[in-house]
């Protein structure tokens, strides 16, 4: 879709979860004088989100909502996202010199039927990585912790209640391990979508960089070897894994440290979110193996899920912001889809995980409406102090 536009900006898209080394990847491939890799733009999300804005907005969310839903009813709405995104990607190109601009956002596995209708024709490099991996960076990066239940069989109500016990920052990096990696992982089939494995790709980043830029219509040969100088332009950025900027050369290690960096229990947690099914689907059959050396058990695809069923639920109520569930999340999935889970794990319908949800978010949502009133009620009470300690001044200095 060209939109009417006589030339487009080559556009790639580089997808994979938070902590799979998207920004590894990314800073490898702008070594090559075409292509440039901004730290993370986000930019589609945001234009997906168009009108929808904080609840505290002083216009009226529910009103700015309607009125452009009322306005961009009559347009192409695709048609306008594109044309407000080719001209974002290159301006930022012109402003570089460079021919390909690589979007690299992780949180992209939320709206990838979003990218494929605005840029259908745009290639796709998807970097995969080891579940186990992930989340022991999410732990030792972030401070993500991994807890798993202690019995078995597991009640709903104790699911709901451990993931809405635990801060939106820390769900949403979970959501990415149990909704986001299923989703990727099902994109692999998508025509124009080089697929990459982390472990091959420190192995290897030479060869794999190669590949990748062979595929991209670039020479490999005009790219400088896969090296980590010249990552100054992530200081600047609030976006981008920092760990770069300590390492002179691609680091090995990184593949095999989730062993130490992880508890039998914690292991337990991520075969638990992630699935044995998708670890060995993915590749990852010896790294189950040597979770399962150090006791983790295979509690069966029923559970996981249910894990998915729940955080559908949770996706869907925190992107309302209402609290009423639209029937449809976020991550493309109709909310319950899925195996019916058996009795042993929990039967309960998907209309009653979403009320225990929903009770749990609006009483938080209120708890932090409280909060907020208590800090602007010290605030102005502060300034209030400060108005008066100045008339004090001023009228002590008067005599």
């Amino acid at each position: 879709m060209s939109g009417g536009f006589d030339r487009s900006p080559a556009v790639c898209f580089l997808l994979g979860l938070p902590r799979s080394g998207t920004t590894l990847l990314a800073h490898l491939l702008q070594h090559h004088p075409y292509i440039v890799a901004p730290p993370e733009p986000w930019l589609m999300l945001a234009l997906e989100a168009f009108g929808r804005v904080d609840q505290r907005h002083p216009a009226g969310p529910s009103l700015i909502e309607a009125a452009t839903s009322e306005f961009l009813g009559r347009v192409d709405r695709t048609l306008a996202c594109r044309a407000f995104a080719d001209t974002a990607y290159s301006q930022y190109l012109a402003a570089t010199g460079r021919r390909i601009i690589i979007d690299k956002t992780p949180r992209y596995w939320t709206t990838l039927q979003f990218l494929e209708a605005v840029y259908p024709e745009a290639p796709h490099i998807l970097l995969m990585r080891n579940p186990y991996a992930i989340a022991a960076s999410l732990k030792s990066t972030w401070g993500i912790p991994l807890r798993a239940e202690n019995a078995y069989p597991v009640s709903v109500s104790a699911l709901a209640d451990l993931m809405l016990r635990l801060p939106d920052g820390i769900i949403s990096s979970l959501a990415d391990l149990v909704l986001g990696l299923p989703r990727l992982a099902a994109h692999r089939i998508r025509p124009r979508t080089q697929l990459v494995q982390y472990e091959l790709l420190v192995a290897h980043p030479d060869q794999e960089v190669r590949r990748l830029l062979a595929a991209l219509g670039c020479d490999p040969a005009a790219a400088a070897s896969a090296g980590m100088e010249q990552a100054d332009y992530l200081r600047s950025s609030s976006f981008g894994d920092r760990k770069i900027l300590e390492r002179s050369a691609v680091d090995e290690s990184s593949v095999k440290a989730w062993q130490s960096q992880l508890s039998a229990e914690e292991m337990q947690t991520v075969t638990d979110l992630v699935g044995a099914d998708l670890l060995i689907e993915l590749g990852y059959e010896q790294d189950l193996l040597h979770a399962r050396q150090a006791g983790v058990v295979d509690r069966g695809g029923e559970l996981t899920e249910l894990y998915r069923r729940i955080f559908r639920s949770w996706w869907d109520l925190r992107s309302s912001k209402a609290g009423a569930l639209s029937g449809q999340s976020q991550t493309g999935e109709s909310v319950g889809t899925g195996p019916e889970v058996s009795k042993n794990v929990g039967s309960a319908s998907d209309s009653s995980i979403a009320a225990q949800l929903q009770h749990v978010l609006l009483a938080s949502e209120a708890e932090r409406a409280a909060v907020l009133d208590a800090i602007q009620n010290r605030d102005a009470a502060i300034e209030i102090l400060r108005g008066e300690v100045e008339r004090l001044e001023r009228a002590l200095n008067m005599q």
